[in-house]
Order: C-alpha cells, then structure tokens, then sequence
C-alpha cells in the first residue's frame, strides 16, 4: 500500500519532525514515516476500542460508523 501525502501537507509533517528533532516530545518521531505510521496505528486503535483516548480522535474527524457493531471492544485488529 502506498500513501499519497499532499506536498504542503508534507512539509507541515516534516517540520513536526523537526521540531521534535531539535525540542524533544513525549513520544519524538524521527521520520514522517514513523509519524504517519503512528498516526494511523492510533486510528486503527480507536476503532477497535471505544474506550480509548485514539477514539477521540474518530469521533471528532467524523470516522466512526453508525452502528452498533463499531461501538464494541475487539481485541483483534480488522473484521470479527
């Protein structure tokens, strides 16, 4: 799978890297990959578990499904 970043969207993620680099974070990302990697790790994360602080995440960009079955805990990512 390959992932199309806008370039502008890109710089933005690159200087998060930077900042990070030269500042610190409590959790630093070295590269944009590892950023987006987390990023959608988290996503799937909050699908999975309702309950979780990556939920919050769904809720406000709009991603989570209205039915029943996308508001139970799995403890295995993808289909039950």
């Amino acid at each position: 799978m390959n992932v199309d970043i806008h370039p502008e969207v890109l710089k933005e993620l690159e200087y998060i890297v930077e900042l990070h680099a030269k500042h610190g974070a409590p959790n630093p990302m070295q590269t944009v990959e590892q950023l987006v990697a987390f990023v959608l790790a988290s996503i799937a994360d909050g699908s999975r578990r309702p309950g979780a602080w990556e939920r919050q995440m769904l809720d406000m960009m709009g991603l989570v499904a209205n039915c029943p079955e996308h508001c139970e805990y799995r403890r295995q990512y993808g289909r039950p």
